[in-house]
């Protein structure tokens, strides 16, 4: 497949109108609903499903009686039972003791409420045995293939959520399953369809490195910083997990107070979704008190218009062109060498010799390589190098053998700074800095589809 042309106007248009809604709601059922689990146990029988009186029409009513905007249904999470009746030879709802397509309800139920509907997937699948060293070319297509089941048998979708994917705990890399290969079979059945990834955890701070909008797992202590420039959706529970526990219609639940001083409106005005899972108990409807909790929420917060405006954000898809590239520089300090800016890795860096106030580091490729997109990232707040930037100025200059052509510069970056240029090519790039023992985390190469 060609890679799908992104307009970043439409896109940026699309962030904007995802924002607007505020408000959301996830809703985790699968077999883990039946198992008093987090993860379902990819060795049970099917059978064991069974939301006997799934109301879906209820979940949408109280969706509304909180005033959110939209909601996310797990279609398939990491156990890998598909709540719809996939053709790929999965697991799925035709199996079980409740032979319904869950997913036709779900949206059909939200839709006539006038809530906008979203669909989560989960990379990883244990009844595939999809997970890290294993995936092969049968597997992604297999993905492929119940990604476009969801996403041409449901309707428009607002966003499509993807998790289990380039996750330190799931560990499928991009190198294994690239992203690109996923974002444009959506872009393409659905352009109008944001693309996010629970990628947070590979990713930190502000910046849109492969997903459309920048996934927070509040629950797992994921913090959107202070200012952050992008739009953002940040996702935690009423109740204590994400799957329903047999505790759960008599357990203490976030406080609806809570929920709109502490999260939803903080978050709001921070460019961030707050998106707010309510797990249906076994019979697949929610328990009383969730339902009243809802209703509170909605008693305290409205949605009182259209969010701040946000800026256009790059967007990164492809590879970066120089990781794990031959990497030179002026000098280091001790054992932290230029590679450490090649590593795709946000938790090392590079650092200038000490006491010298100019520096500078390159990568170098044995053919001309070209690209039209450069990230910045200075390691600020890691672990020895401090909050505050070391960067006075810094310039990009591209070489060809012949001498040296600068490509971009600017004074102090901001944490992630990303700079959209001209194609160039080139088969060595140098970035020059000046300031007190500044570092760079990461200084990356992509060519983006124009």
């Amino acid at each position: 497949m060609r890679h799908v042309a992104v307009d970043p106007e439409r896109l940026q248009s699309l962030q904007q109108g995802f924002l607007d809604l505020r408000f959301g709601m996830f809703i985790h059922l699968n077999m883990a609903t039946f198992e008093e689990r987090e993860w379902g146990d990819p060795t049970l029988s099917p059978k064991l499903f069974d939301p006997k009186h799934l109301d879906t029409d209820q979940w949408a009513r109280a969706a509304k009686s909180a005033n959110m905007g939209y909601a996310c249904l797990t279609t398939k999470h990491h156990d890998g039972f598909c709540l719809w009746p996939t053709k790929t030879g999965s697991a799925n709802v035709m199996q079980s003791s409740f032979p319904r397509d869950v997913v036709r309800r779900y949206v059909d139920s939200f839709r006539k409420a006038g809530l906008k509907v979203c669909l989560y997937f989960s990379i990883l699948d244990l009844r595939q045995d999809i997970r890290a060293r294993t995936v092969t070319p049968e597997k992604i297509a297999l993905i492929k293939a119940q990604i476009t089941e969801l996403l041409t048998n449901y309707g428009p979708l607002t966003a499509l959520i993807l998790d289990g994917w380039n996750a330190s705990w799931s560990r499928i890399s991009y190198a294994e399953l690239p992203y690109r290969q996923i974002y444009d079979l959506v872009k393409s059945l659905q352009p109008d369809c944001l693309l996010t990834d629970h990628n947070a955890g590979s990713y930190p701070g502000t910046a849109l490195y492969y997903t459309d909008i920048k996934q927070y797992e509040q629950h797992a202590g994921q913090k959107i910083p202070p200012d952050s420039p992008v739009p953002s959706q940040s996702g935690t529970t009423l109740q204590s997990d994400w799957f329903w526990k047999k505790a759960y219609p008599t357990a203490e639940l976030a406080s609806a107070q809570t929920i709109v001083e502490d999260w939803l409106k903080p978050f709001n005005e921070n460019h961030c979704n707050l998106i707010l899972n309510v797990a249906p108990n076994r019979d697949g409807r929610f328990d009383d008190n969730a339902v009243a909790r809802l209703a509170e929420i909605g008693r305290l917060w409205k949605n009182t218009g259209p969010a701040s405006k946000i800026g256009r954000s790059v967007t990164i898809t492809t590879p970066d062109l120089a990781a794990g590239k031959p990497a030179w520089a002026s000098a280091s300090d001790e054992a932290v060498g230029p590679d450490q800016a090649f590593d795709d890795n946000f938790r090392s860096y590079w650092l200038a010799d000490r006491g010298k106030e100019e520096a500078w580091i390159e990568v170098r490729f044995d053919a001309p390589v070209s690209f039209n997109t450069l990230s910045i990232v200075e390691p600020l707040h890691a672990e020895g190098y401090g909050d505050a930037s070391r960067i006075a100025s810094y310039k990009v200059e591209v070489g060809d053998g012949s001498g040296w052509k600068e490509l971009v510069a600017g004074t102090k970056p901001s944490s992630y700074q990303f700079h959209s240029v001209p194609g160039t090519t080139a088969t060595r790039v140098r970035l020059t800095l000046k300031g007190k023992q500044p570092g760079i985390a990461e200084f990356g190469l992509y060519e983006e589809p124009l």
